[in-house]
């Protein structure tokens, strides 16, 4: 088995800690019960919790494996396991740049676990991978103008602002669930950018669920749009797609995958036939990004909840 243990984890987004994860106090009474019990307990994890901006927060708990190893040697455990967790940034802009975390993290492993210390190092980098490699887009699927409350101004309320509401054919209990779990705020690019001219309403966007809860994004100032255009959000790979909606369970969305034209003709030589060979079979991929919906037919390239 691999003991898990705590981390200082309270300035993440996923206070992980709360629910996993063994005081140091409490480690070597769970050393000796493991003995007893003739357990083996063969390591240490831990898990920082993503959007962690205090990248020491990972070299103090690997200081804290570090006392755990030395626990378990003491009490005839064999250990050569150390699982750090994931959570990494994997965006541009994020408070903290995986490089960052990379270098204190490293300069902890050089000192607590050294090369050749006979510990194998693990760590779950799916969020890093896969944080902007999707993009999601949504159609909206409902609107509706609402009035704020202005008390005694009843005769004046055709000129007072309005609010503009949306309804998405996907929320927060589905591709958007990352809203209730990490606590992320996701902005849409319009498909089509707007002209300077044009004005622009106080906005919000809401999941087809009918609750309180299913809110995408408020406080957004978007032109005027309307049912059945498309809302593009980048930087959706990480939990999305494996949450379904629970709308029924028939909800479906379609992955398009794409390669910038760049990409393309760079790696085209290597992937395609030569010239002699018959091309005509070989099909072409699309460009991603802006370049699909500058060039391309939205409606069949986007279905309900398409991820690029």
């Amino acid at each position: 088995m691999v003991l898990c243990i705590a981390t200082q984890d309270s300035h993440s987004l996923s206070h992980l800690s709360l629910r996993f994860g063994a005081s140091l106090k409490s480690c070597r009474h769970l050393l000796e019960n493991a003995k007893k019990s003739h357990v083996e307990v063969v390591g240490v994890s831990f898990h920082i919790g993503s959007g962690c901006p205090d990248p020491q927060a990972y070299a103090q708990s690997i200081a804290d494996a570090r006392l755990v190893f030395q626990m378990g040697a003491e009490l005839g455990h064999t250990m050569n396991i150390l699982d750090l967790g994931g959570g990494f940034p994997g965006l541009e802009g994020a408070k903290v740049r995986f490089e960052e975390i990379a270098s204190v993290i490293n300069s902890a492993l050089d000192l607590y676990f050294p090369e050749g210390c006979g510990v194998d190092i693990l760590a779950k980098l799916g969020r890093y991978y896969v944080s902007s490699a999707f993009t999601v887009a949504v159609s909206i699927v409902a609107k509706k103008e609402v009035l704020p409350e202005q008390p005694g101004r009843e005769d004046e309320t055709s000129l007072a602002p309005k609010t503009i509401v949306y309804h998405l054919d996907e929320g927060v209990y589905g591709i958007f669930n990352s809203i209730l779990f990490d606590n992320t705020c996701p902005t849409p690019t319009l498909q089509k950018k707007p002209s300077a001219d044009q004005p622009l309403y106080s906005s919000s966007l809401w999941g087809p669920a009918v609750d309180g809860c299913d809110r995408v994004a408020e406080g957004l100032w978007l032109p005027k749009l309307h049912v059945g255009d498309w809302l593009v959000f980048d930087n959706m790979g990480a939990y999305t797609m494996n949450t379904k909606s629970l709308l029924g369970g028939t909800q479906a969305y379609r992955i398009t995958y794409a390669m910038s034209r760049l990409a393309w003709e760079a790696l085209r030589g290597q992937l395609l036939p030569g010239e002699d060979q018959d091309t005509e079979d070989v099909c072409k991929p699309l460009s991603c990004g802006w370049e699909i919906t500058d060039t391309l037919c939205v409606g069949p390239v986007f279905t309900p909840a398409s991820i690029m």
